[in-house]
Formats: C-alpha cells, structure tokens, sequence
C-alpha cells in the first residue's frame, strides 16, 4: 500500500468515526441550548460484591473524544485511554460509590438511585439537562431525560459509564489482593463459575452483597 493509499484509508476510518460519534451525539444536540448537558450511568447492578458506582459527567460543548462509546464495548486498554482523555477534557465529573452494607438494606434500585444523585449534586457545575441510562432520578431538581441504552446513544452518558466502569474495576483490582482467591481481578465480582466456587470453599467477604449470595453460602 502506497503512502497516499494509507492517507486515504486513515481519512476514510477518521471520516466515520466522526460519523458515528454525531449520530451519538442526537440528544447533545437536542439540547444544544443548554450550557451544562451532565450524562449520568451506574455499573455494577449485578456483581455478588463490591459496591455499586455511578458517574456523571459534563464535557464541553463540541468536545470530540473520538472512539467514546459504551464502556462494554470497549477493551480494557482503550477505556483507560479514555478515562484518562475524558477526565483530562470534562468541564466537571464525579464518580459516587455506595456500599454492599447499603445495598443490602435498600436493594440495588434504590443504591442505584442514590450513587447517581451523589455523583451529581458533586460536580462543581449544576447541569441544565441529566442524560441518564434506563432509569428515572428521584430527588433531583434538574430537568432530566431517560434513554434507553443510553451509554450506545449519548456521548456524554458514554464517558460516565466509562469513568464509573474504569473506577469501579480499579477498586475490585484492590480488593483482589485483600481477598485473595475470588478473582476479583479477573470477574469484578460478578458470579462467574470461580467465584461462585469460592464462596462455597471460602464463604463470603465483609464486600459481598448478602442478599445476592444466600443461594451459595
């Protein structure tokens, strides 16, 4: 391939990067006369341990981070890469944590529900407009709009499921070495063959959700 032909091949690939990070962008630009557009998604609904985290985040108006997408659909080194640039060009984003103790107590809705609230009323900014995933936020006095899969239709609830994604998986890689044996580092706690293994060799940990393992302890 010559070097004008590997010129153009590389035009073509940025060509419909842009492409499809526009389509992307439909809720962005419907609400395009707001200043502060916040995206809102949690992770970790399901895991047996660890607690669950939400992110919100506001970027920049016009803000291109090429290759944003929904954090599943990503592989480890290009999440990283994008955390990094989403932290790096955020207007303001925060991450919010809550715990298996809480989780337990309220059910993972309602833990769900108040990990996104803290991660918003965090950021140093207050949105005009929340982009959320799927649900509904009670106790929120900003205009808001739930999109189904949103973190495949929104840029800015792509970047806080990665930001959310990319911290929570740090947390489970440090909790792997307090708990060794579960593989935390490898499953995030969720209940893949191993863990559900050691927790019948190991029982549970002061991190696991007793309400989602009473089946296996």
């Amino acid at each position: 391939m010559t070097k004008e032909e590997k010129e153009a091949k590389a035009k073509e690939k940025l060509q419909k990067e842009r492409a499809r990070l526009y389509g992307m962008s439909e809720y962005e630009r419907k609400y395009s006369e707001c200043e502060y557009i916040c995206g809102v998604d949690e992770v970790g609904r399901g895991p047996f341990a660890g607690p669950v985290m939400a992110g919100a985040v506001i970027l920049p108006k016009d803000c291109e981070i090429l290759y944003l997408n929904d954090s599943k659909k990503l592989s480890v080194k290009r999440r990283e890469a994008l955390y990094a640039e989403i932290c790096e060009k955020a207007v303001s984003y925060h991450v919010a944590r809550v715990e298996p103790e809480r989780i337990d107590e309220v059910n993972i809705l309602q833990a769900t529900l108040e990990a996104m609230r803290e991660a918003i009323n965090n950021l140093s900014v207050k949105p005009d407009i929340i982009l959320v995933d799927a649900v509904h936020i009670p106790d929120i006095d900003i205009e808001q709009e739930s999109i189904v899969k949103g973190d495949a239709k929104s840029v800015s609830i792509a970047a806080a499921s990665i930001v959310a994604k990319v911290t929570r998986d740090h947390v489970m890689e440090e909790y792997a070495k307090e708990y060794p044996g579960y593989g935390f580092e490898r499953n995030m706690g969720y209940g893949t063959a191993e863990h559900r293994e050691a927790l019948g060799r190991l029982g549970a940990t002061p991190i696991h959700r007793r309400t989602f393992i009473h089946n296996y302890v």
